[in-house]
């Protein structure tokens, strides 16, 4: 299994657009993160194999996991590390036929049952959030700290934190028992991906 702990940076395509996406995750990666997750919701798939097919490039070359947000006949065609499925993105089962070697993680949002019955279905790893408010997502439903406390306690897989974690607030989920933090405008919106990154990346040390 590729490692699942550490920093989890997902792109957007807003703050990365294509001229800018390999070299914004190169620096992510110089600076210590450890999953990187191709996420891009447009409807150009010659774009977006075209970019995936670069980044898991890269990411191969520094041993880097890599994930693609959603588009399951992506993650298979290319040979990505995996895929993460959303609530509307389809069910494990399906995506295990088309992956069958593949990781596959869900967003659980604040939702306990739904971890347990992701790990009961063969998820790879869980994503708990937003943990603090998001400019990502402004809407996302709040999650408490103590998910992830009760997912070290009783969970056999990974867990991720999402929602707004910046590198002043990244400490105390670690505490409470996350694996990773998933960054978005934190590591990409930054004026030096590279060393946001090596900060969030300082967090787990």
């Amino acid at each position: 299994m590729a490692q699942l702990s550490g920093l989890y940076a997902i792109t957007d395509s807003q703050l990365l657009p294509s001229n800018k996406l390999s070299q914004g995750v190169s620096a992510a990666i110089a600076g210590g993160a450890r999953v990187i997750q191709y996420r891009d919701k447009s409807k150009d798939p010659a774009r977006r194999r075209h970019e995936a097919t670069q980044l898991l490039r890269l990411c191969r070359q520094h041993g880097v996991t890599f994930i693609i947000n959603d588009d399951v006949t992506l993650a298979a065609e290319i040979g990505a590390d995996g895929v993460h499925l959303g609530r509307n993105d389809g069910d494990i089962e399906s995506t295990r036929r088309q992956l069958p070697d593949g990781i596959i993680g869900v967003s659980c949002y604040n939702d306990w049952q739904r971890a347990q019955a992701a790990q009961d279905a063969g998820a790879d790893y869980i994503a708990f959030g937003a943990f603090y408010p998001s400019t990502t997502k402004p809407d996302a439903l709040a999650a408490d700290k103590s998910l992830l406390t009760r997912a070290r306690q009783e969970l056999r897989i990974p867990v991720v934190a999402i929602g707004g974690i910046t590198t002043d607030n990244g400490a105390p989920l670690i505490e409470a028992g996350t694996d990773m933090l998933a960054v978005v405008q934190g590591v990409f919106g930054q004026p030096d991906i590279r060393q946001a990154a090596q900060q969030y990346a300082q967090l787990f040390n």
